[in-house]
């Protein structure tokens, strides 16, 4: 008799699970740690002469507490930007929140709010110095999933970042330049 019902058991759960893995049907709710990347366009925007576009990439790492919430952090590389006269190069680490809808089986929209610790190396003609900044950023995407762990994401993020150039120009009265960094990206996910 137990021999039985072990096996009514298990043909009930292997016809369970078949059923389930051949549904185009994934569900999005699932709760774990996935990681992923991004790579995109930039775009540096702001009151001094470092207006530019460049290639950003991001690594990230983050759990999702149900299928509406994630914590999701990364290290991200702006790359350089400006010219022999004056440039930047950006790179720094992120946390944030993730707010998630649903809007199908397969997609959901997202929205991220969170704080980059930034480390920007720059030159003034032959001077140089560096600057850490921390700064607050927005984001918002949609994400499709093409199995139940694996995702594809498209991305734009606001970083509100300044560059502090003191030490390196003395004779400029106001040394400190407001740059907006911005990022359209593609990214892809997987979830343990």
């Amino acid at each position: 008799m137990k021999n039985t019902l072990t096996a009514i058991a298990s043909i009930a759960a292997l016809t369970s699970f078949g059923t389930y893995a051949q549904s185009s049907d994934y569900p999005m709710d699932d709760s774990g740690f996935y990681v992923g990347g991004n790579y995109g366009y930039l775009k540096a925007e702001g009151e001094d002469d470092f207006d530019d576009d460049k290639d950003v990439w991001q690594g990230l790492l983050g759990y999702k507490f149900n299928e509406w919430v994630a914590l999701e952090g990364s290290y991200i590389d702006f790359g350089d930007y400006g010219s022999d006269l004056a440039g930047a190069e950006t790179d720094g680490y992120t946390a944030a929140v993730k707010g998630i809808l649903p809007i199908s089986d397969r997609f959901s929209l997202y929205a991220k709010v969170g704080q980059l610790w930034s480390e920007t190396e720059y030159n003034f003609g032959t001077a140089t110095g560096d600057y850490d900044d921390e700064s607050l950023f927005v984001g918002a995407g949609i994400s499709y999933e093409i199995t139940r762990n694996f995702l594809v994401n498209a991305e734009y993020t606001v970083y509100d970042t300044t560059l502090d150039a003191d030490e390196a120009v003395d004779d400029i009265d106001d040394t400190d330049f407001e740059t907006d960094l911005k990022q359209a990206s593609l990214g892809i996910e997987y979830r343990f």
